[in-house]
């Protein structure tokens, strides 16, 4: 099989997370494609809670309905989880719960003392190896390589430690072996190491910023943006930058516009509820024409929702949220390696048009593991926009006009400590010297300078990603996470009909102009999003997109789209363009 499947299950507290961690750092380091799905409560301790981590030889960015090795320690693991194993999978499951599968299940049920094991050990934390073991055997995965991870993992609790979870590691893997199934078909063909890394997107944005120039890093802990602050803790102070944690978002957003007046590269990450608390400071940041740059995190809302479900439904709060239509840019990155990369975009589209740049992840590309390619250091530059230079201030007659009216909306800004570079910069309507001024004809001159950043920004930047023929039977237009569910959606779709994916990288400006040709040689159009309402598809037809055969598919109970799911979707619309009929 070049996919597997495994999912562990117990109750929150128990280590699960960790335990899965272990299974895809080893089948990265192995070699093989990884992407990692979580699903827990919103609490610390108690209740179910999986992880499921897919194994294969080619690239995979979605989750999967089916198991192929369902390792449960508890009854309850069981109960959820035992319909998504097929025939030829196998369920382990530790012996101290007395574990029964469904009356009538013809699946392999595998029995290991698991809690017994680790008692017998000395350290009843080593249960959770045992079921790692036994998950080696079962998968035909080598020993030493699981071996050598965890000698390396446990190697900071000392030598004790190591030996009791390298015991617990064996016992289980030869207890496996002495009950192997003999109809289990779960066996990965052999990769070799491709030294490929193991990242989620916050560590990804986290690596990013860094290699922008990002040096101020002002937060509130909130899930599930919080990785973000952690991963920067250790990195920034390394390249002489700070974290911040501060006392509310409120104040995480207003250290960043001040650090971006000062011309220090800042950031801030945060989820729904804190990015609403962030809207007035983002409109100081518009009206004074500061660069900040915003990770916005989307979880299940409103108020505070579902914290560790994943949702796409702080689209329009993104672009409209606040008061006075404030110009600001959303950008929707749907993979790790595009959360890397707009980062770096958000901070040099920050700078260059002097405005919020807002980045628009999602809980599922925040927290879930995948593997991707070595990020290329070389892939961001840092372009730092336009600043007056000092000749330029040196020739001025009179006072220095920071909000020059210009043709494209942007006009260079001085930095704190150049001469005769001082300027007032305020969130009340100004004069372009900075002086405030309510006079209706330069309240419009002033309105019109800001937005037309963004119209200068739409010609100079591509806001969408297409793959697939020019005049497909289905387009389906995305954005964010759902990219990876889709485009293996497409491809369970090959031979049934020609099928296209518009993935939509920009938000805002939304690029009207380029979604409206996608769809025009389209048979019939599908919007695949995680909201309730069809936010993306409401931009797209506030945008001028009315296709006759358009249909929506939309997730909103706090679960991962599955590719098998959208391609159902496909194949209905498919059969509409078929028929030719709205």
């Amino acid at each position: 099989m070049g996919d597997v499947a495994w999912k562990i299950g117990g109750d929150q507290g128990e280590g699960i997370d960790s335990t899965g961690d272990v299974m895809a750092t080893v089948a990265n380091r192995l070699g093989y494609h990884i992407y990692g799905y979580k699903s827990f409560s919103s609490r610390i301790k108690g209740g179910h809670t999986h992880y499921q981590v897919r194994i294969a030889d080619h690239p995979v960015r979605a989750a999967t309905a089916r198991t192929d090795v369902l390792v449960a320690l508890t009854q309850e693991t069981i109960d959820k989880n035992v319909q998504a194993v097929g025939p030829g999978g196998a369920v382990v499951a530790d012996q101290a719960f007395s574990p029964a599968l469904p009356e009538g299940s013809q699946l392999a049920l595998v029995t290991i003392p698991m809690a017994q094991i680790a008692r017998q050990i000395g350290n009843p934390l080593t249960r959770n190896m045992v079921a790692v073991g036994a998950s080696a055997a079962l998968l035909h995965l080598p020993m030493a390589a699981f071996s050598a991870y965890v000698s390396e993992k446990f190697a900071r609790k000392g030598d004790e430690t190591v030996a009791q979870n390298l015991e617990a590691l064996g016992q289980g893997y030869t207890a496996a072996l002495a009950q192997m199934p003999e109809g289990l078909s779960v066996r990965l063909p052999a990769v070799e190491p491709a030294g490929r890394l193991l990242l989620t997107g916050n560590q990804a944005v986290a690596l990013g910023a860094v290699r922008a120039g990002c040096r101020i890093m002002a937060a509130y802990p909130i899930t599930p943006a919080t990785d973000i602050m952690e991963e920067l803790v250790t990195l920034l102070p390394r390249f002489g930058g700070v974290v911040c944690q501060m006392e509310d978002e409120i104040a995480a957003i207003t250290l960043v516009v001040g650090a971006g007046y000062a011309g220090v590269r800042a950031m801030t990450a945060t989820s729904g509820p804190g990015f609403s608390l962030m809207q007035e400071g983002m409109g100081l940041a518009a009206a004074a024409e500061v660069p900040a740059v915003i990770v916005d995190c989307q979880r299940a809302g409103p108020s505070t929702g579902m914290p560790t479900k994943n949702e796409q439904s702080d689209v329009m709060a993104a672009i409209f949220g606040g008061h006075g239509g404030a110009a600001r840019v959303v950008l929707a990155p749907g993979t790790v390696e595009q959360a890397y990369h707009d980062i770096g975009l958000a901070f040099n589209l920050a700078e260059g048009y002097h405005l919020p740049v807002i980045v628009a992840s999602d809980l599922s590309l925040a927290e879930w593991t995948q593997t991707v390619e070595a990020l290329p250091y070389d892939g961001i530059a840092v372009e730092r926009g336009p600043v007056v230079s000092a000749a330029e201030l040196a020739s001025l007659v009179t006072g220095f006009d920071r909000y020059r009216l210009t043709e494209s909306g942007v006009s260079a800004r001085s930095l704190p400590g150049q001469a005769r570079g001082q300027y007032l910069a305020t969130g009340v309507e100004h004069l372009p010297s900075g002086k405030v001024s309510e006079d209706p004809a330069n309240r419009r001159l002033e309105m019109d300078k800001r937005e037309r950043k963004l119209a200068t920004l739409a010609r100079e930047y591509r806001g969408t990603e297409y793959m697939g023929n020019e005049r497909p039977d289905v387009l389906v237009i995305t954005f964010g996470s759902t990219v990876g569910a889709v485009d293996e959606a497409i491809g369970l779709s090959q031979g049934v009909g020609q099928v296209a994916r518009l993935q939509v990288r920009r938000l805002w400006p939304f690029p009207a102009e380029e979604v409206l040709a996608a769809a025009q040689g389209a048979g019939a159009v599908l919007f695949v999003e995680q909201n309730a309402q069809g936010q993306l598809a409401q931009l797209a037809e506030m945008s001028g997109l009315h296709h006759a055969r358009t249909r929506h598919l939309r997730r909103y109970d706090g679960t991962l789209f599955l590719p098998e799911e959208i391609q159902g979707a496909i194949v209905s619309a498919l059969d509409l363009a078929a028929k030719g009929v709205s």
